[in-house]
């Protein structure tokens, strides 16, 4: 255990930017006390061999800094966010066994349930509605078997992944590129709302720091770290969705990608990570299976149920497709006008069948 004095102190390391979890889990080794490492002299850090000449000049500097981070430190609580380090038993035992675990995570809600499966969804932010749509429905449908959903809260495949779980009712955990006082991306506010009531929103990024492209893949061992599994839905070649899916198999994870057509581009990730063997995901069973949880129901991913549509209804949604077209194509397609194709199309939409994309583009709903 740590006293809440140790903590103040390992709080005022973790807000020195040029110090990383692995330098402080070391200095902490060494030095046995994290008010030790605040009292010692510069030639005792020197004599240790764990930082450079600029990290130690810094942390001489940082001295100065320790009331105000004593004050911010005591003012957490009272904004709802808690601050857990590696010496807590209530740190997740699962980030444990990475080697760069953060040595103190800052959460606005609460933590995962260490007795409950997690898996972790991510892809790409700019992610067409049929990988959306996937997301959203493997969330669902795996958070509906308690499994608890990691992702990183950002645009796309993450947020379709944390509204899949809540719409379950299950629980989804967002791991931020900033501090949790943040809600980073601002359109995502109200998913960030709901997580810190329903689930937890973590980072071991200290309040009021601002996303950097630098703080993402730091995050992303966090994401793949909590969790057991790794699914990636959509991403390109060249993404963080494949650095997260390469940190979870260093860290021992196993890694699924939802296959996708060979002309997509958001789908080459996923397929070359099949190619290399990660597992194929068709369905949540998939992945349900690996974690060993009996599912009461087999959970297909398929269309929907057609037979109470009317004929025109059916004709209209044979036409569409989960990429979606657009309204002339779908004209064209079952030979009706565009007055009455979009009433068609509207029928589809509020009944759940279809959805629409953009100006005149509509798709299949699962």
């Amino acid at each position: 255990m740590i006293s809440e004095k140790e903590k103040e102190y390992l709080y005022w390391l973790c807000r020195l930017p040029c110090l990383g979890a692995v330098s402080i889990r070391k200095l902490y080794e060494y030095f046995q006390s994290f008010e030790a490492i605040y009292n010692i002299e510069d030639t005792e850090i020197e004599q240790s061999g764990i930082l450079k000449k600029n990290q130690r000049e810094a942390l001489l500097q940082w001295h100065h800094h320790f009331s105000v981070c004593q004050w911010e430190y005591n003012q957490m609580k009272g904004r709802g966010i808690d601050f857990v380090t590696p010496l807590e038993n209530r740190y997740p035992k699962r980030l444990l066994e990475i080697y760069d675990y953060p040595m103190g995570l800052f959460i606005k809600g609460r933590l995962p349930d260490e007795n409950d499966p997690s898996v972790a969804i991510v892809g790409a932010r700019g992610c067409s509605a049929y990988g959306e749509g996937m997301a959203e429905e493997f969330a669902r449908a795996l958070a509906g078997e308690h499994v608890q959903v990691i992702s990183g809260m950002a645009l796309g495949i993450d947020g379709a992944a944390h509204k899949g779980a809540l719409k379950a009712g299950g629980n989804t955990f967002g791991i931020l590129g900033c501090g949790v006082d943040i809600c980073y991306p601002p359109s995502n506010y109200s998913l960030y709302e709901a997580m810190g009531r329903l689930g937890g929103i973590l980072s071991e990024f200290p309040m009021r720091t601002n996303p950097k492209s630098s703080h993402f893949p730091m995050r992303n061992r966090i994401i793949s770290g909590m969790s057991d599994a790794v699914l990636v839905v959509e991403a390109k070649t060249r993404s963080g969705s494949l650095i997260t899916a390469e940190l979870g198999l260093e860290q021992g994870r196993e890694v699924f990608a939802v296959p996708g057509r060979l002309t997509d581009h958001l789908s080459c990730g996923c397929n070359h990570l099949i190619q290399q063997g990660a597992h194929m995901a068709i369905s949540p069973n998939d992945i349900l299976e690996y974690l060993g949880v009996k599912c009461q129901k087999q959970l297909i991913l398929h269309e929907k149920n057609i037979n109470g549509l009317a004929k025109k209804e059916k004709m209209v949604y044979s036409c569409l497709d989960f990429k979606p077209k657009h309204l002339d194509d779908i004209m064209a397609g079952c030979n009706l006008g565009i007055g009455e194709c979009m009433n068609i199309l509207l029928e589809l939409e509020l009944g759940g069948y279809a959805f629409r994309s953009g100006s005149h583009y509509y798709g299949k709903k699962l």
